[in-house]
């Protein structure tokens, strides 16, 4: 986008907290997990959720992403009540020590999602944008939650095998004008827009989502970028997801660029930092 255009605002009701995004915000990701695909953001232990949630809140998150089971590619997928037992306990742990903090739950399912919202959790963060779950939409539409819907080609046990589109920026866009109307009818709010960097999508389909996110704009919804350490950055980089912070400074700021609302990271210091440049690169421009 120009230098010299003003971010959108957006006002979100998460659950009674009030999330104003008049500027680029940081979500950052913490895995109860084993086995997600960066080692660096998976936490077991209580000590080291409060370490985790703490270190971030610290650096300038605005919204810690809970995620009970890895949607890596390949991954092998959890039942819903595995998934809640990892959820319930991390999600209660940070809201009673944080009382403050928003907090994201990661899930495709529809009873996750009303067990973690009793829990603490204000945002509902669904990698299927409804399509795993038939009964999602209609109970995250029962609680005054965003709901981040994203874009995923299959599942994610196969999603990687061989992902063909036609024009992915046309089919992604349709993808979000369906879905964020059956939002609207299912009585939700607030909804973020999340195009699925990585999910069912090539290389080259990454970058022409990335090149084009300002196309999304036009549904007036905030537009989350989820690039951290993934593999169009490892993988053209030859490097590994450990190695990959660099690069993934240098595609969060082009997506703030193109107009990105919300940046989902593992490192929330750099991301900041990015955000920073970009704000005060953007004002510069407006007053010169």
């Amino acid at each position: 986008m120009p230098a010299s255009e003003k971010t959108t605002l957006f006002t979100l009701n998460c659950n009674g907290k009030l999330l104003v995004i008049d500027k680029p915000v940081i979500m950052g990701i913490m895995n109860i997990t084993p086995d997600s695909f960066y080692s660096k953001s998976r936490v077991q232990t209580e000590d080291e959720v409060l370490k985790a949630a703490s270190k971030m809140i610290a650096e300038g998150a605005a919204i810690l992403d809970i995620g009970g089971q890895s949607t890596r590619p390949g991954s092998t997928r959890l039942s819903a009540t595995e998934e809640e037992e990892r959820l319930l306990s991390a999600i209660e742990l940070i809201h009673k020590n944080f009382p403050g903090a928003i907090i994201s739950a990661d899930t495709y399912y529809a009873a996750v999602a009303e067990k973690v919202i009793e829990a603490g959790a204000s945002i509902i963060n669904d990698i299927s944008g409804g399509m795993m779950d038939d009964n999602m939409l209609a109970t995250v539409g029962k609680f005054p939650v965003p709901y981040i819907c994203m874009h995923m080609q299959g599942r994610p046990e196969t999603m990687q095998v061989n992902p063909v589109y036609e024009d992915v920026v046309q089919e992604v866009l349709d993808f979000f004008i369906l879905q964020t109307e059956k939002c609207r009818q299912h009585n939700i709010k607030d909804v973020i827009i999340d195009p699925g960097f990585g999910f069912g999508k090539t290389i080259s389909h990454n970058f022409q989502l990335l090149r084009n996110l300002a196309v999304f704009k036009m549904l007036d919804r905030p537009v989350l970028a989820g690039l951290s350490r993934k593999g169009a950055i490892y993988k053209t980089l030859n490097v590994t997801a450990e190695d990959a912070l660099n690069g993934t400074t240098a595609m969060n700021m082009i997506a703030l660029l193109n107009g990105a609302s919300v940046l989902r990271v593992h490192d929330v210091k750099e991301a900041a930092e990015a955000i920073k440049l970009f704000e005060v690169y953007n004002n510069a421009e407006a007053v010169s």
